[in-house]
């Protein structure tokens, strides 16, 4: 009798370790997962952070920078109607859209134009890939005596399209129309294309405007 019980209790002792292992196994397994999903998280987590960064620096630059100086040119009564100056990539961006549908050109100060931004010019189909600087030869020839607002890009050394990239040169020519600018005004040029912050130029016009001339803005 004696021997039977404690063969019984030998048995039973047997299965409580047994138990025991295998709860220790779940808890190891659950342990684990858990583990590995915060792992993930952690990893997940780090590389949204870095893009949200790098997307916030790139939207805090503007894709675009001046090349040089704004021109203008005044008309028989003194008034700037026509202004124009190069721009090109800012440094470590690749390319950018200058199309109507994705860049916007407005006027803010004494006068007021929302987007007025036309499309892009091919500077060989209006014969200006000779000389790019000659600013005067490309406000006749584009504008032709226009007095319709309006503001093109040209894009020098291109293939054709609309996308100015990496050691290619544009030309912003804008036209107030009606709306030109008297001496002591303010004009203010604002470009914003489809990444990257705007870019912003603010000029004052002189006094003494000349008739019909060119002049420097800076």
């Amino acid at each position: 009798m004696c021997k039977r019980r404690h063969k019984f209790l030998r048995s039973k002792r047997g299965i409580v370790g047994i138990e025991a292992a295998i709860v220790l196994i779940a808890f190891v397994v659950i342990a684990s997962a858990l583990a590995y999903v915060v792992i993930n998280m952690g990893f997940f987590s780090a590389q949204k952070a870095k893009e949200t960064i790098t997307r916030g620096v790139q939207e805090s630059t503007s894709a675009l920078q001046m090349d040089g100086s704004v021109m203008g040119k005044t008309n028989s009564s003194r008034f700037l109607i026509y202004m124009a100056f190069p721009v090109k990539l800012s440094v470590g961006k690749s390319e950018v859209d200058l199309n109507e549908n994705t860049a916007v050109v407005s006027i803010g100060g004494s006068v007021s134009l929302l987007d007025i931004h036309k499309g892009v010019v091919n500077e060989t189909n209006v014969g200006l890939e000779e000389d790019p600087s000659d600013v005067e030869e490309i406000i006749s020839k584009i504008f032709a005596g226009g007095k319709t607002p309006a503001a093109y890009f040209i894009i020098y050394n291109d293939d054709n399209d609309t996308v100015l990239e990496n050691f290619e040169k544009a030309y912003l020519v804008i036209n107030l129309g009606s709306h030109g600018l008297e001496e002591y005004d303010t004009v203010k040029i604002e470009v914003r294309t489809g990444s990257g912050a705007a870019l912003m130029v603010q000029r004052a016009i002189p006094g003494g405007l000349p008739e019909n001339d060119y002049i420097d803005l800076g």
